[in-house]
């Protein structure tokens, strides 16, 4: 019978030939630390060539960006042509110098890029975010021209990837950006080939996958990052989701990290705690979207990564070892115990540590989930080491002021 870190630390072979060292990532989260020029700064390869050193097989980055209106945070990376290429192979090697895959995410906010990047985001139709006190502008729909041409951005940013000596790229299909919003009923209310069913919905996301083979090369990986649901009355459904797993498969993609919700409903966030008084817990209470795995799991070959609530080694290996999931995903917890994957692989830890950022008001406490994180992800990138101890409040008021200033 196998140990938990024996399960974990299989390698897997994906379907284009090319192999994970292990069945544990780090899951992307948003760095925002790209130079001036939205480059990859000293910064994040810093940042980067430590987590290099996590013992995760797989890095995914966050949000790389295909058009600088189109960011989360004015700080994303963006490659709209070649000039960071020397940079972006800077990244590749100090992540990969100990064995590690960098996985590049691709990306574009859509009706979520806000005020302080654009006035006027794109989206498939002009419909707007609800709830978010004005930090977003009415969206434009999207042209059929400019619908190609981020089409080839898209495969570009691959390219680019591909060339700089990634190990593989991320789709980001998920949590409400451009690609989930043409898979969104809800959001796509277009008549045309890129909307007005299932299959035309998924038009775009499958074009960028044949963009991204056109670009790189039949070894290289390309994933996608697929909301199981947008947990919306009238959004995309776990049904939609297998429709779409379907047409992945048969596109010949390589990987599906399953997540979930958007901005409007953003399930992916958790309640910015990290496995805080899980004792006997199910793997379904500790797994945000374990459910929705299993359901695709049964219907699908292509190998899936789930993210999201996942703490303890033994959670882990069960959900490796039975199937739902060919890789585990871990973000927050990677932001405290850089080394957690390392640590859960030689069994010196069973769990990450346990914490939380809540400050009690419900609506900052979504945005606190990913900026207090962030913050100590910036530190790492300083050179320094998390602080379990840095203050909320203030780490809220910083990160909210950064996007504001856009």
């Amino acid at each position: 019978m196998p140990t938990p870190a024996e399960v974990l630390a299989r390698p897997l072979v994906l379907p284009c030939g090319a192999t994970l060292p292990n069945r544990i990532a780090k899951a992307a989260m948003s760095e925002a630390l790209g130079d001036k020029d939205n480059g990859p700064s000293d910064r994040l390869l810093r940042l980067y060539e430590r987590w290099g050193r996590s013992g995760a097989g797989m890095l995914l980055t966050g949000n790389v960006i295909v058009d600088r209106d189109g960011r989360t945070e004015p700080a994303n990376v963006v490659l709209d042509d070649d000039r960071h290429l020397a940079g972006l192979r800077r990244w590749a090697d100090a992540a990969q110098s100990n064995g590690a895959k960098l996985w590049m995410q691709i990306s574009h906010a859509g009706r979520q890029s806000g005020r302080g990047i654009t006035r006027t985001p794109l989206a498939p139709s002009a419909v707007g975010l609800r709830g978010m006190a004005g930090m977003f502008g009415v969206p434009r729909a999207l042209e059929g021209k400019e619908i190609e041409v981020l089409v080839e951005r898209f495969g570009q940013a691959a390219g680019l990837a591909h060339a700089a000596g990634f190990g593989g790229v991320e789709i980001h299909g998920a949590h409400g950006y451009l690609v989930s919003q043409f898979l969104s009923p809800l959001v796509n209310k277009r008549e045309d080939e890129w909307g007005g069913d299932p299959q035309r919905r998924m038009a775009l996301l499958l074009a960028i996958v044949e963009a991204m083979r056109a670009a790189t090369a039949p070894d290289f990986p390309i994933g996608v990052k697929l909301n199981s649901a947008d947990f919306q009355r009238g959004g995309f459904t776990p049904e939609d989701a297998i429709v779409v797993v379907h047409a992945l498969e048969a596109a010949g993609i390589d990987l599906i990290e399953v997540s979930g919700g958007n901005y409007e409903s953003p399930a992916m966030v958790g309640r910015g705690e990290l496995g805080k008084n899980i004792r006997a817990s199910t793997a379904a209470r500790e797994a945000y979207f374990l459910e929705y795995a299993e359901q695709l799991h049964r219907q699908t070959q292509v190998p899936l990564m789930l993210t999201g609530g996942l703490r303890t080694v033994q959670t882990m290996a069960d959900i490796v070892d039975g199937g739902a999931a060919a890789i585990v995903g871990l973000a927050r917890p990677m932001t405290l115990q850089p080394d957690l994957p390392a640590r859960l692989l030689d069994g010196s830890v069973t769990e990450a540590a346990a914490f939380s950022s809540r400050i009690g008001i419900r609506k900052l406490d979504d945005a606190l989930a990913v900026i207090w994180f962030q913050e100590q992800i910036h530190r790492m990138a300083a050179g320094k080491n998390p602080d379990p101890k840095l203050g909320k409040v203030g780490a809220l008021v910083r990160g909210l002021m950064a996007n504001l200033r856009g």
